[in-house]
C-alpha cells in the first residue's frame, strides 16, 4: 500500500486549497478512505471520511461547510477542497486507507 499527500502550501485566511492522495498498491475502489489532520503539540484528528463509491462522506464538526472530500476511483485519488481557511486549520494533513496505511502528509499553513 502507497500513499501520496500533496497540494499543500501557505494560504491567507480564508483562501483555498486543494489537496490530493494518490494512492496504489491495493484496490482503492473497494475501499472507504480518510483525512487526517496534526497540529504542533496537538493529537492527530480525523477530518473527513469519504466511503468506497464516494457516495457517503462524514466530517469533522471543525470543517463541515467548509471542506469537501472526494474521489475518483478511476484514477486512485482522493481529494479535499478546503475552502475558507482558518489559521487554526494549520497543521500535517494525512491520507489514511486500509491495513492502517498512512501517507507521509503534506504541510497545510493558514497565515496572513
Amino acid at each position: 500500500v502507497h500513499l501520496k499527500e500533496s497540494g499543500g502550501g501557505l494560504v491567507q485566511p480564508g483562501g483555498s486549497l486543494r489537496l490530493s492522495c494518490a494512492a496504489s498498491g491495493f484496490s482503492f475502489s473497494t475501499n472507504f478512505m480518510s483525512w487526517y489532520r496534526q497540529a504542533p503539540g496537538k493529537e492527530r484528528e480525523l477530518v473527513a471520511t469519504i466511503s468506497s463509491d464516494g457516495g457517503v462522506t462524514h466530517y469533522a464538526d471543525s470543517v463541515k461547510g467548509r471542506f469537501a472530500t472526494s474521489r475518483d476511483n478511476a484514477k486512485a485519488m482522493m481529494y479535499l477542497q478546503m475552502n475558507s481557511l482558518k489559521p487554526e486549520d494549520t497543521a500535517v494533513y494525512y491520507c489514511h486507507g486500509p491495513y492502517d496505511s498512512w501517507g507521509l502528509g503534506t504541510q497545510v499553513t493558514v497565515s496572513s
